[in-house]
């Protein structure tokens, strides 16, 4: 990790202008190398929100085998939430939490799927760009709901998509991932073209709707791959 970008002790009109500041050094073009492990991140809360629990799941990428994806590391970490639920500065909530996790790990991935937004965001700087610039690594976003943006209806069949936009600019993909299942919103994070970013989501995708890596990280993040106490 690079030298901190930023002090996260911010009021929301600050962090609201710091936005606008970082998304200016994104990259949306490609700056990226061989892929031999992709990490999967999300962030889940405990004790009615006062805790922020991060997940970053690892998985080695080996396309010459039936099982394109095999868990290699997965690590958690557990912070007092630092700042308020508050609509489009979700990342001042989660990241913090999200760079220690990532600091746990003894492997470096070449590529991180989050689940959220990359720059399909109001001010282009969603939660998986902002990570994309601490961490220095290529980013993909790939949400549940659309955020923002306008986009035509989206064929029904798997790998089916259509560009996400904002007046004139293309923001995103809506992917159909899974046919007959709600579709997901892909954007770049950084580092990466929308182009690259589709390719990787749909590589990585496996039964359900989620890609792998974001798949896994929900689960451990939302501690549904643990046994619920009796």
């Amino acid at each position: 990790m690079d030298a901190p970008l930023h002090d996260w002790n911010l009021a929301p009109k600050e962090a609201v202008a710091l936005q606008t500041v970082l998304a200016k050094r994104l990259e949306t073009t490609d700056r990226i190398g061989p892929v031999h492990h992709v990490a999967g991140v999300d962030i889940g809360f405990e004790a009615d929100g006062e805790i922020t629990r991060a997940a970053v799941v690892v998985l080695k990428w080996q396309p010459d085998t039936t099982q394109h994806l095999a868990m290699v590391e997965q690590v958690v970490h557990r912070e007092p939430t630092r700042m308020p639920y508050i609509p489009g500065l979700l990342s001042f909530r989660e990241i913090p939490a999200a760079l220690e996790a990532f600091t746990k790990l003894t492997i470096t991935p070449e590529l991180v799927m989050v689940d959220g937004q990359g720059i399909a965001h109001p001010r282009r700087l969603g939660v998986a760009a902002h990570l994309g610039l601490w961490l220095n690594l290529p980013t993909i976003g790939i949400a549940k709901s659309r955020l923002t943006g306008q986009h035509a209806e989206v064929g029904n069949t798997r790998g089916d998509w259509v560009p996400l936009t904002s007046g004139k600019d293309v923001i995103g993909a809506v992917l159909r991932s899974r046919a007959n299942v709600k579709p997901v919103f892909v954007s770049p994070g950084h580092r990466l073209s929308l182009e690259t970013s589709l390719d990787w989501v749909v590589r990585c995708l496996g039964r359900t709707k989620l890609p792998e890596p974001t798949r896994l990280a929900d689960r451990l993040a939302s501690r549904r791959d643990q046994k619920r106490p009796t």
